[in-house]
This record gives structure tokens, C-alpha cells and sequence, in this order.
């Protein structure tokens, strides 16, 4: 009998034992049933410590927030043709989503988007497309810009403020161009002197870049690059910088005023839980302070508090609505009107479109 029982026992562990394992195996199937890969493309390196390293960020953050989701990436990709082969390659390995982080990659993404149809296709860019696959993403940088051009405006001796600008494109200028209205409004004496270092990612040239604005009398160095060098050699020099992108404070800690920040991560999760879900459409998506896809860095110990304080008002402003950056009249650098008074144009044709640059700015524009 004794033995009949333990028998029977150890029949019963036995086929408690095979449940588990079958269990788990089952739970390990639906996982990979459930995985969705998902890629991203970037236009610089992932050590940039701007552009590139914030949209890697938030590929990790988006990758704690679903475990499900398996990302891959491919860095420094041109914007040429190289894109099509990177980006089809994902397709072609089952990524249910791939997001294109620059806007010189968009013409690319239309085309090889057309080959698969159940592929979501997501591109920096804010210009409309046909296929229904493909989203655009973007923020109102130009909010962020506007709130340092304050902080410029009022932390300037000389009234020359440099900006070190990458491409002459407009939503380049755009941004430039909030920047400036921005230290116009607490400072209409400054000028920003622009130059254009025609790269993303070149940090001696950026460095290089600065340093020349410092050399004609700018005491505040600006930028929009992908990595803190005009900071650098703002530092380098005693004088004060503005960053773009991150948080830079690290690099040059006596010297940084504060920064335009980008946050694509809440945008990444939202976004693949949409896809996921199946409500997921291609559209246009710009986010801005009110949802903190674009803030300022924190200030540096030498912006003193009344400056602070002026600020955090404009942003309170432009998030409620009662400031609107670019509502005319607003005259370009020739003094011709741009914008009429009382108008202000849809955030999508102006960054679209814009090829002037706004009063107080000192800089030549490529002639179309």
C-alpha cells in the first residue's frame, strides 16, 4: 500500500511538474507571438549628445515602457539614398514600425512605405504625404527657442548675439527666427548674427563656427547642431552659450544659460501602442510645451531670478494660448511685412515655407 501511494505521489508531482513547463511554454510562445520589432534611423551618431542621442533616449525609454517591443537602430545614415536600402532592409525583417529621424530622409520613406502597405512609416518632417502608412512627427521648436532668446536677450553686454545654424532650410530658419522675437521682445537693440556650418554633425567646424561670432563681438553663442561644441568654444572664450537638443550643462558648466530640450519618448510609446492596438493613422504630429515634447533645460547659476521669472511667464503664455510668437505684424530683416497685423499663419505653412528672417538678424540666405 505504502508503496501504491508513493507511487501515486510521485505521479502526481510528475504531472504537476509537465504543467509547469508546458505552462511556461505556452507563456514563452505567446511572448514571441507577441514581439514587435521596431526600427529607427538616425542621421548622426548616438554620441552626439544632441539630436541623435535624444532620440536614442527615448528608444530605451520606449523599450522599458513596453517589454514587448524589440528596437534595433542604424546610425549616421546619410540623407540619400543610403536611406532606402537601411530602412527597406527593416521591412524586410518584420518591423511592424520604423521611425526616420530626419527630414532629408522623408522623400526615401514615401517610396519604399508604397512597397508595404502593413508597414508603419514615421518621418521628422512636416510636410503632407499621400500614403497612409506614413506619419510625420515634429515639435514647435520655435516655442523653446523663443523662451532662450529671452534669456540672450537679457544676458547680453554687447547686443551681438551668434547663432551657429546647420542647414539653411526653412524649418531651420523658422526656428532662428522664433529665437530672435525672442530677444527682441525683452532687448530690440540686439542683433543675432548667424553662421552656417552646412552639417548636422561637424563639431570642429561648429567650435570653429562660434568662435569666429566671437571674434566680430557676440558675448552669447546660440545654436541649432547636433552637438555642444559652439558651447564649447563659447566657454572657452568667457562667454556665455545657449544649447540645442539636451541638456549640455555638463560640458560647459560655467558658461550655459540654458537649452532647447527635445523629448520624443511619451510620442514612441503612444505611438506603438497605437499601432499596436490597431487605431494607429498617418498623420501629422506636433507637439510642443504643453505636452513637453519640447521644454528648455534647466538655467545656469548666472541667470538671476528676475530673468527667470520673465521666462517661466512667456511659457505659461504661449502653452495657454494669450502668446503667439509669430502673430503679426512681423517685418523681415529689410523691413518688409511678412506677417500682417493680427494674423498669425497655420504653425505648418510657416515652417514650411519660411525663407526670410525677421528683423535684427544679421545673416545671407541662399538664393533659391
Amino acid at each position: 500500500m505504502f508503496r501504491k501511494r508513493a507511487g501515486l505521489r510521485n505521479l502526481t508531482v510528475r504531472l504537476i511538474f509537465l504543467a509547469i513547463i508546458c505552462s511556461m511554454a505556452a507563456f514563452s510562445q505567446g511572448a514571441q507571438a507577441e514581439e514587435m520589432k521596431v526600427g529607427f534611423v538616425y542621421v548622426g551618431p548616438t554620441g552626439d549628445a544632441g539630436w541623435t542621442f535624444r532620440h536614442d533616449q527615448a528608444r530605451q525609454y520606449l523599450e522599458k515602457k513596453l517589454p514587448y517591443v524589440k528596437t534595433s537602430f542604424v546610425e549616421s545614415v546619410s540623407e540619400g539614398a543610403d536611406v532606402t536600402r537601411v530602412i527597406t532592409n527593416y521591412a524586410l525583417k518584420d518591423h511592424k514600425i520604423i521611425f526616420a529621424t530626419a527630414a532629408g530622409y522623408l522623400d526615401f520613406t514615401r517610396d519604399v512605405a508604397k512597397k508595404f502597405p502593413k508597414t508603419a512609416f514615421l518621418n521628422i518632417a512636416a510636410w503632407a504625404s499621400d500614403e497612409p502608412n506614413v506619419g510625420q512627427y515634429y515639435g514647435r521648436l520655435h516655442e523653446g527657442r523663443y523662451l532662450t532668446g529671452i534669456v540672450a536677450g537679457k544676458m547680453t553686454k554687447s547686443n551681438i548675439i551668434g547663432f551657429v545654424a546647420a542647414h539653411p532650410i526653412p524649418g531651420v530658419i523658422f526656428a532662428i527666427n522664433g529665437f530672435a522675437l525672442g530677444v527682441r521682445s525683452v532687448n530690440p537693440n540686439a542683433k543675432v548674427k548667424v553662421v552656417w556650418t552646412n552639417t548636422w554633425y561637424n563639431p570642429n567646424l561648429e567650435k570653429q563656427a562660434a568662435l569666429s561670432l566671437i571674434d566680430i563681438g557676440a558675448d552669447v553663442i546660440a545654436q541649432h547642431q547636433d552637438t555642444p561644441s559652439p558651447l564649447v568654444g563659447a566657454a572657452e572664450r568667457g562667454k556665455y552659450g545657449i544649447g540645442s537638443e539636451s541638456d549640455m550643462t555638463k560640458f560647459a558648466p560655467n558658461a550655459y544659460l540654458t537649452g532647447t530640450i527635445w523629448d520624443w519618448g511619451d510620442f514612441y510609446v503612444k505611438t506603438v501602442e497605437a499601432v499596436k492596438n490597431g487605431t494607429w493613422k498617418g498623420r501629422r504630429h506636433f507637439g510642443g510645451l504643453d505636452d513637453g515634447m519640447v521644454s528648455i533645460a534647466p538655467f545656469g547659476p548666472m541667470v538671476p531670478e528676475d530673468v527667470r521669472k520673465r521666462v517661466e511667464e512667456a511659457k505659461q503664455n504661449i502653452i495657454s494660448g494669450k502668446l503667439k510668437i509669430f502673430k503679426g505684424p512681423i517685418k523681415d530683416n529689410a523691413g518688409k511685412v511678412r506677417i500682417a497685423d493680427g494674423v498669425e499663419p497655420p504653425f505648418n505653412e510657416v515652417y514650411n515655407n519660411m525663407d526670410w528672417v525677421v528683423e535684427g538678424i544679421d545673416v545671407t540666405l541662399p538664393k533659391k
